[in-house]
């Protein structure tokens, strides 16, 4: 099949790359003509694990190429896949649409034969009306169907669950559409679950579904902070729960609270469209902003232990928003760094991946460092904001001979605890017995 995706980011690209590595011919479509240059000479503009790989395996194979064209890309597509950017807007936190509605007027003018045009953004609902009534009205005679098919990509684990769905949601309103989407996904056909719902049912799946995994973080945060006071064990309390089917063991791990891109611009987007439409969604309001007090109280938590010192320098280990990819936006562990910074704190930064995209938002604000042992180096406190691997193998020892006074932030409940206070340490973690 020939395939156009709309968008290079981190839907976009590991979708492309994964679309084509089932056989398919695919062009990568993006107006960031310095990005497109970057994929064109070999380099992939993303961090994911796997992704390298396969995209220079399809790359130099001629099954993936890359374009700013639309002339070029759309009208020998069979199925074009929209993954532009729905960033929130700054005032209400509704979806942006500006990109999904651009891109639509721009392909409807090259649609040629019959073409599927397929939603991957996260979208409010309605918004393949929308997408359809642009296409009609730019390019009358144009042949096709707009469905819906949104991404559970996780970041992190994208070439993973692009290959291992545990389901794919298709909102199409045509049988003909859908003959189009079971030929694309004949190789999961036994893999998983292919559920064919309308387009509203499946722009709704997306936004009910984040919506309803943030909050079941917030509640393992919340139940956290409760076993500190109580003397619970939250990975006891995490497991027991977990067993029940009907609650499942995913998400019930506690951290400084839920972000990147997608957590925080669907719950608030979903909020929005409850107010619009009327509906009292006050579950996923609330959850909103005790997620938001989270990560003000994780700051403080840090303050509190250099609270005797002028002028402090506080080691951070990790700033983007999870362990496995370079993504920071909607980072907990940069929104904690800039609470902290509005206290006269020195921040020495380390992340594996994210150094990047961190001195993009903070500049020279932090030290940035090559290593957690030269962050950590001459540091009056630690703190570990982002669970990558790589942190769990320092050793604690060293780290006390570095630090000024052995106290620990670990909010990714990194570090063995007994064998810390063994040591001497004084260490704040979330919800363990200490």
């Amino acid at each position: 099949m020939k395939i156009t995706v709309i968008g290079t980011g981190y839907v976009g690209l590991p979708t492309g790359v994964g679309l084509a590595e089932l056989g398919n011919d695919v062009i990568c479509l993006d107006i960031d003509e310095k990005k497109i240059n970057q994929l064109k000479s070999g380099k992939v503009t993303i961090f994911e694990e796997g992704l390298e790989d396969l995209f220079q395996k399809n790359t130099a194979n001629g099954k993936v190429t890359f374009s700013t064209s639309f002339a070029e890309s759309i009208p020998e597509s069979d199925l074009v896949i929209l993954a532009v950017g729905t960033p929130p807007n700054p005032i209400t936190k509704e979806a942006d649409m500006k990109y999904i509605k651009a891109a639509a007027e721009e392909l409807a003018h090259h649609l040629s034969g019959y073409t599927v045009i397929a939603i991957k953004s996260t979208v409010p609902v309605n918004t393949g009306n929308a997408v359809e009534d642009i296409i009609r009205r730019t390019n009358p005679s144009a042949d096709f169907d707009v469905i819906s098919l949104p991404e559970f990509l996780r970041e992190g684990f994208a070439i993973h669950d692009f290959f291992n769905p545990d389901r794919i949601i298709v909102g199409a309103n045509s049988e003909r559409a859908k003959d189009v989407i079971r030929t694309l996904y004949e190789p999961f056909k036994d893999k998983c679950t292919i559920l064919y719902v309308s387009r509203q049912s499946s722009e709704t799946i997306k936004y009910a579904s984040n919506a309803f995994l943030a909050m079941k973080i917030q509640y393992i945060n919340e139940m956290a902070d409760f076993c500190e006071t109580s003397g619970a064990d939250i990975y006891e309390v995490a497991k027991g729960m977990g067993l029940d089917s009907r609650i499942g063991a995913k998400f019930l791990v506690p951290g400084p609270g839920y972000g990147g891109f997608c957590f925080p611009k669907d719950t608030n987007a979903m909020a929005y469209m409850g107010k619009f439409n009327g509906v009292d969604l006050s579950l996923i309001e609330t959850t909103i902003k005790s997620n938001e007090r989270r990560k003000i109280n994780m700051a403080k938590r840090i303050l509190d232990m250099v609270s005797d010192k002028k002028n402090p320098t506080i080691a951070v280990l990790g700033s983007a928003f999870k362990g496995g990819t370079d993504d920071c936006r909607e980072s907990p562990a940069l929104q904690i760094i800039e609470i902290m910074l509005a206290h006269d704190v020195n921040i020495r930064l380390y992340d594996p991946q994210a150094m990047p995209n961190t001195k993009a938002i903070l500049g020279n604000m932090i030290t940035y460092c090559n290593s957690a042992y030269e962050a950590i180096g001459g540091a009056d406190a630690l703190a570990v904001l982002t669970d990558w691997a790589e942190f769990k193998e320092l050793d604690l020892e060293k780290i006390k001979m570095l630090l000024t006074k052995p106290q620990i932030a670990d909010y990714r409940n990194t570090f063995d605890c007994k064998k810390a206070k063994e040591l001497g340490f004084e260490i704040k973690s979330l919800g363990r017995k200490l």
